[in-house]
């Protein structure tokens, strides 16, 4: 097969993984950056094309379009999905899953476990926002938010408000949610591939520190999962409309609860922490399902 990989950096580690492992199964790969890309849209032939030459014809895609170019790199995503490229995730369902708002939605229409959430856009909600999570600690969360950047753990009421007036003065759309104090600041990804939880770790946060981001210096080690956890994870990244996905749940007292389904989540941490080939499954994935009528929207969402 020709597999085209959207990635800004050929040089990250999933990228890497990604095209070495397909190019070893016998496919050839070409890695090319979303942000390069411009497009012909016609009716007789739509094409997209880089510096000057047109993409010849792929057989799949695997997106791995960071959050700051969502926008743009859906757009060319759907390019391809209207080409009758397959893609490892479709835009649409890229969309849904950055859309942290929209996530929590679509996720407790179907009674997936949540920790309680609140939206509001006015400083005089404030109040009634605080007490309909169940007041402080809770946790703030801007919503184009990525690898733990802009979520705030406030401790009082007091800094809860004055967290959430700064926020909304600076016309910042967030969230409130729950703080779920017995997840003991760790929270487990479980990489899902189609229907299955493929490997599974937990992420510690460091001390005094409650996100457990490995970019912000929490620790992976491996974690057996209950019926209940994969179950979970499985159908939340349905639910997105996700084949590949990065489901982040925390332990409760009420159950497993899904804090965030990621579309591109990174392989380097999981596959050390669990010594499993995921970059090989996801080729396999591909293998099995690259064809015309296996694309739901076909670039209509």
């Amino acid at each position: 097969m020709k597999i085209a990989i959207l990635s800004r950096n050929k040089n990250l580690y999933s990228t890497r993984r990604l095209k070495d492992t397909a190019e070893q199964r016998g496919h050839s790969v070409w890695v090319i950056d979303p942000l390069s890309c411009y497009m012909n849209i016609n009716m007789q032939h739509s094409s997209i094309h880089v510096r000057g030459e047109e993409l010849p014809d792929f057989d799949a895609v695997i997106p791995r379009i960071g959050a700051s170019v969502t926008f743009y790199g859906t757009a060319v995503l759907r390019q391809f999905e209207m080409m009758g490229v397959y893609p490892l995730n479709e835009s649409v369902a890229i969309s849904r899953s950055r859309d942290k708002l929209r996530s929590m939605q679509l996720l407790s229409r179907k009674n997936v476990g949540l920790p309680i959430t609140g939206f509001a856009n006015k400083p005089s909600d404030i109040p009634d926002l605080i007490d309909m999570v169940g007041g402080a600690p809770l946790v703030i969360k801007l919503l184009e938010g990525t690898q733990g950047i802009g979520v705030v753990l406030a401790e009082t009421r007091k800094a809860a408000q004055s967290v959430l007036e700064a926020f909304m003065g600076l016309k910042s759309n967030i969230m409130v949610q729950e703080y779920i104090k017995e997840a003991g600041g760790a929270d487990i990804r479980c990489f899902v591939i189609g229907d299955k939880v493929i490997a599974a770790m937990k992420r510690q946060a460091l001390a005094g520190e409650f996100r457990s981001n490995l970019h912000r210096g929490g620790t992976a080690s491996l974690i057996k999962l209950t019926p209940a956890e994969r179950l979970t994870a499985v159908t939340a990244a349905k639910l997105i409309g996700l084949n590949v996905a990065g489901v982040d749940i925390l332990r409760s007292n009420h159950g497993p609860v899904v804090m965030e389904v990621n579309s591109s989540p990174g392989l380097e941490g999981i596959e050390n922490a669990t010594g499993k080939d995921l970059a090989a499954n996801i080729i396999e994935f591909i293998e099995k399902n690259a064809a015309d009528s296996k694309t739901k929207t076909r670039g209509k969402g």
